[in-house]
């Protein structure tokens, strides 16, 4: 956890929470930019950081890095980190080799700004010699389609020229976030924007409201189901769901405006799947209305492999080998004398992720057993209540 930028600060408090009260799975952090720049900068975060303040979020991630996290990670997609500079970034990302820590990022654009955004990650792991990881490497757009091939090789000259950069991907081809983070120039009133977003970026059909706060009623449609029902265009219809989050969230304070929007091309996803150091993440949770918390895995060991992108073995080892490799974690992610036993026992033959949009909490099928530390967790299609999950720190 902790990923895209948000963690829970401190972070050795948050270890002292599940050292006390354990969960069924082994749980590791990184320290997140947005966390520390939210409680650094609060509200008036809409601009670049001044040196003391960058000082106080250094302090705060010295702090994560002492406890045992992972590394730092950023969400730059996101407030308040979009408002963040390359410099501050670099700058806070440049205390993590003293600790041996790590840098992952939702980077500052997964469409229209894209290149840019991979520029920058590459050049924080140049500078500062640790490993960098693109969280769930995507090309979400439409003039991005069939681009993935150049973005391997992008990736594929910085590890020539010494950058240990590496990516993870889940299996799907839309995405769930916050419905402003379809603006990245954040000008939500711009009826022109807004077309263009529903015509390059996703499409009033593609986008599904998950968990929309102002009006729950509208949770499970997709935008042009609402703006049909309400009698208006989907662009304008965008904006005024924007508009009335903004309204919620003065109000009360906390509003949710998530959506899941289809963006990207089955394959791309594939091809960057595909890549030998792209290992597979869900990007997911319990909650929510997208299915990768509960489908990805599995979907990827049925689809992905039944079309023939990945062997079974390649699959499973982007699961677990190559994805402890990529955060660091050892003794974890292979069968071997010695490691600790995390392992999950499935029929090859039936395993099908059952997830959908409509009902993303769907178990899956063909997972028989799973244990976590040596310790039965799930059996035949329940859990067992047992607690058995660690705290991973870094090293």
């Amino acid at each position: 956890v902790g990923q895209d930028g948000f963690s829970d600060s401190p972070v050795s408090q948050f270890f002292q929470q599940l050292n006390e009260k354990p969960v069924a799975v082994n749980v590791a952090s990184y320290s997140g930019h947005n966390t520390l720049r939210e409680l650094v900068m609060g509200e008036n975060y809409k601009r670049a950081a001044t040196q003391e303040e960058i000082d106080s979020m250094s302090l705060m991630l010295k702090q994560d890095m002492e406890a045992g996290a992972l590394g730092f990670s950023t969400g730059l997609e996101y407030d308040p980190g979009i408002y963040s500079t390359k410099e501050e970034v670099l700058h806070l990302s440049k205390l993590l080799p003293s600790y041996q820590g790590r840098y992952i990022s939702h980077l500052r654009s997964e469409d229209r700004y894209f290149w840019t955004a991979l520029q920058e990650i590459i050049q924080i792991g140049r500078e500062t010699k640790v490993p960098v990881q693109a969280s769930h490497i995507k090309l979400a757009m439409r003039s991005l389609w069939n681009k993935a091939d150049s973005t391997i090789a992008l990736l594929n000259q910085a590890r020539t020229e010494g950058v240990d950069i590496t990516a993870d991907i889940y299996p799907y081809t839309y995405w769930s976030s916050t419905i402003r983070v379809l603006f990245p120039d954040r000008n939500f009133t711009d009826e022109k924007e807004a077309a263009f977003i529903l015509k390059e970026t996703t499409s009033a059909e593609g986008i599904i409201f998950s968990n929309y706060d102002p009006d729950p009623s509208y949770n499970g449609k997709s935008l042009k189901e609402v703006a049909d029902a309400v009698g208006t265009s989907p662009e304008k219809m965008l904006i005024e769901a924007i508009r009335r989050l903004d309204e919620c969230e003065k109000e009360k304070g906390d509003c949710s405006g998530s959506i899941v929007a289809t963006s990207m091309a089955e394959e791309d996803v594939a091809t960057l799947m595909q890549w030998q150091h792209t290992s597979i993440c869900s990007d997911g949770a319990s909650s929510g209305r997208h299915p990768r918390g509960f489908g990805a895995f599995p979907r990827v060991l049925s689809f992905y492999v039944k079309q023939g992108s990945l062997s079974m073995e390649e699959a499973i080892y982007k699961m677990t080998g190559l994805a402890a490799t990529n955060l660091g974690l050892k003794k974890r992610g292979r069968i071997d004398v010695g490691h600790y036993a995390d392992l999950v026992l499935f029929d090859p033959a039936t395993v099908k992720d059952n997830a959908t949009v409509q009902n993303p909490q769907a178990i899956s099928s063909g997972i028989k057993n799973v244990w976590v530390n040596g310790q039965l967790v799930f059996d035949k299609g329940k859990v067992t209540h047992q607690y058995p999950g660690r705290v991973i720190k870094r090293n």
